[in-house]
């Protein structure tokens, strides 16, 4: 369904006369058009995240919970009546800078390179209509934006926990005593997390988009966009909650005092399963969900209409 950039095609046969000439087609889009399509895809994003980012603030809180121990966990309302208490309105909001920056690169990178890549597969393999060849694609997309935006991450998540941080100095601070390596805390977990997510959210999508069209009465509009994303919402969710908090819990080892208790996201994830028990992996699972599904409804919802605007095919 997704596709505003044509398959790559060597060569279009064409007759002239009694002899047949191949005809040569460009393989890449217009700069343009590549333009638009990356651009649309990291406002929409953003403009999401803007929405939603006082939910994440609250995801990683809820995530940061009893680390290393078991114990009762305090409720979404809880952590939120406490942030209101202590730190005061402006604590949902911890992060928002680098955050909004991280989903305009991130944002375009993801989605944008979507397409690109399952018209590769197109090329290569003769096929993207595929389920297979859209996970992949996805995969790829998601993990590939996120190897390269990590580090926005990593100060994102240090200023949700610290209400008296400012972005500079977070930077100067984690390079120099943790060294700049200290940028891709948490890269692993976080890449399968990009490629699970990306590959959830846009092949289901995509493909509930087609089986509804199918299927049902619906046609292209608001109410086949509003569907679609639901349920690629609630697939995202169920997908990456587990590897969400081992990537937060990597990426906060240093600031939350707890310096080398992980080695990589799986041993953080055997750490947390043996002394926190199993559910502990979606600690701030309700939060996620309440976040993400919002987000990818706002954010695909979003990218239909600017894709529209700006002249490309829908999604």
């Amino acid at each position: 369904m997704i596709g505003d950039i044509s398959p790559p095609v060597a060569s279009i046969p064409v007759v002239e006369g009694n002899a047949q000439v191949k005809k040569p087609k460009k393989l890449l889009p217009p700069l343009s058009t590549v333009a638009s399509h990356f651009g649309t895809s990291g406002v929409s994003v953003a403009l999401a995240t803007g929405v939603t980012h006082p939910l994440d603030v609250l995801k990683v809180r809820l995530q940061m919970q009893h680390v290393g121990q078991r114990g009762p966990l305090i409720g979404m309302t809880g952590i939120f009546l406490q942030l209101m208490k202590k730190e005061g309105p402006r604590s949902l909001y911890l992060g928002l800078t680098p955050a909004l920056t991280r989903s305009v690169l991130y944002g375009g990178l993801r989605l944008g390179l979507y397409e690109p890549t399952k018209f590769c597969f197109d090329w290569a393999l003769g096929s993207s209509t595929n389920v297979l060849v859209k996970i992949a694609s996805g995969a790829f997309a998601g993990a590939f934006a996120t190897a390269l935006t990590n580090p926005v991450e990593v100060v994102k998540v240090r200023l949700q926990m610290n209400p008296n941080a400012v972005p500079i100095a977070e930077v100067r601070e984690i390079v120099s005593k943790e060294g700049i390596g200290a940028l891709w805390k948490g890269v692993g977990p976080a890449m399968v997390r990009a490629a699970a997510l990306t590959a959830s959210q846009l092949a289901t999508y995509d493909e509930t988009k087609r089986i509804l069209v199918k299927r049902t009465s619906l046609e292209e509009g608001f109410h086949l966009h509003l569907c679609s994303s639901m349920v690629a919402g609630v697939v995202s969710t169920l997908i990456t909650a587990p590897i969400d908090m081992i990537k937060t819990r990597l990426m906060l080892q240093q600031a939350s005092g707890s310096v080398k208790s992980y080695r990589n996201g799986f041993h953080c994830g055997y750490k947390v399963i043996r002394k926190e028990g199993p559910l502990a992996l979606y600690k701030g699972g309700f939060t996620i969900f309440a976040r993400l599904g919002p987000q990818t409804m706002i954010t695909f919802l979003l990218c239909e209409k600017l894709r529209s605007l700006a002249g490309l095919h829908k999604m």
